[in-house]
């Protein structure tokens, strides 16, 4: 099943900027690392944390997300969303669908799957999995998509490739800065929707 959102509800042009978290400060107290510095303005403004109008009709806590024009959107109170730039999969890799966070991690352990593990080089390095770490391509924080229960295996997560921020090149995974990874893993619970949008739906 998937969502036809009308983005022009969802960009009707931004309002006050949300700064960026800086590494010190983003990091939760037991975390076991510290993020690796990154200058926010190497990102497109278009791809930088901003809260913007939302006309649409979704529940505050729902997070949509906008795979052609690589943003992400959570739904706030009073006709607002946060808008977040992210990387999305390239051509032929992207998914869309509507589903359910169900788990959330903090350095999460990265597993590639067995068709990542048959074409990357990388990924065969790390068939037995590779630890959380800020090396690990999934980052400071991942959240799980689930639909009917069952794992997509696909996930909104950090990255250690903060330059991929706005396009296409992961293998359909929704990558964000770690910085603003952090700040949505605070902001929404386990069972929150996600509904994922592709191009022409």
């Amino acid at each position: 099943m998937t969502a036809r959102i009308d983005r022009r509800t969802l960009l009707l042009g931004a309002a006050a900027a949300l700064a960026p978290l800086p590494a010190h400060a983003a990091a939760e107290l037991d975390d076991p690392y510290k993020l690796p510095q990154f200058n926010v303005a190497q990102i497109p403004q278009q791809f930088r944390r901003t809260i913007v109008p939302y006309g649409g009709s979704q529940h505050q806590g729902t997070i949509i997300v906008d795979t052609d024009a690589r943003h992400l959107f959570l739904v706030l109170a009073n006709k607002q969303a946060i808008r977040y730039g992210v990387g999305v999969g390239r051509d032929g890799f992207r998914w869309a669908g509507i589903a359910d966070i169900m788990r959330k991690v903090m350095w999460p352990r990265w597993n590639p799957p067995p068709e990542m593990i048959e074409r990357d080089e990388n990924a065969r390095k790390w068939k037995d999995g590779m630890p959380g770490g800020p090396d690990n391509p999934l980052g400071a924080r991942a959240l799980y998509l689930f639909k009917d229960n069952v794992d997509t295996l696909f996930r909104i997560h950090g990255t250690n490739k903060p330059n991929s921020i706005g396009t296409k090149a992961s293998s359909g995974c929704i990558r964000m800065l770690n910085d603003d990874v952090i700040d949505l893993y605070r902001r929404v619970p386990v069972g929150s929707r996600v509904i994922v949008t592709a191009q022409g739906l």
